[in-house]
């Protein structure tokens, strides 16, 4: 299951104009960071029913999927309980991708999140494909082929 790490554009992505205009984006750990101590885990699930696109398949369902593991969360101690606050938050992000999708683009589901430092992503195994009854070839479809990637998200520092 190939998966691209690192962009060849010139911009890094963003989740969204707002977060641009605000400056919200995590940053890439240092190489020697590890997770001395884990606050939280969260969990989410997310579907592609187009999943079978040639290019990035498994993208828009990780990126789903990690939406709904942060989403609804809120911690407005983050900033009392983590030495540095938001910025030195550290996130380890596990990927359970079919192995039948076509890859997922790192770059933009790490564009997902708002702050903090994120730890090399972790992509496994998981997740499942099914058949979606319908084949769209206007949004590169190429097969009836669904894809579901699960995310678990562990944020400590």
């Amino acid at each position: 299951m190939p998966c691209r790490g690192h962009s060849t554009k010139t911009e890094e992505p963003f989740w969204s104009e707002e977060w641009k205009k605000a400056g919200l984006k995590a940053t890439q750990a240092p190489s020697t960071s590890v997770m001395q101590k884990v606050l939280f885990i969260e969990t989410g699930m997310g579907c592609d029913q187009h999943g079978s696109r040639e290019e990035h398949g498994a993208t828009k369902a990780a990126i789903r999927a990690c939406r709904n593991a942060i989403e609804f969360n809120s911690i407005p101690c983050i900033q009392d309980i983590v030495p540095g606050g938001r910025a030195g938050m550290k996130i380890h992000l596990k990927l359970g991708i079919p192995e039948e999708a076509n890859g997922v683009d790192l770059d933009q589901v790490r564009a997902v999140f708002p702050y903090g430092q994120l730890l090399p992503i972790e992509v496994v195994n998981g997740g499942l494909t099914f058949q979606s009854g319908r084949v769209v070839e206007q949004l590169g479809d190429e097969k009836d082929l669904a894809v579901i990637v699960l995310a678990c998200v562990t944020v400590g520092y």
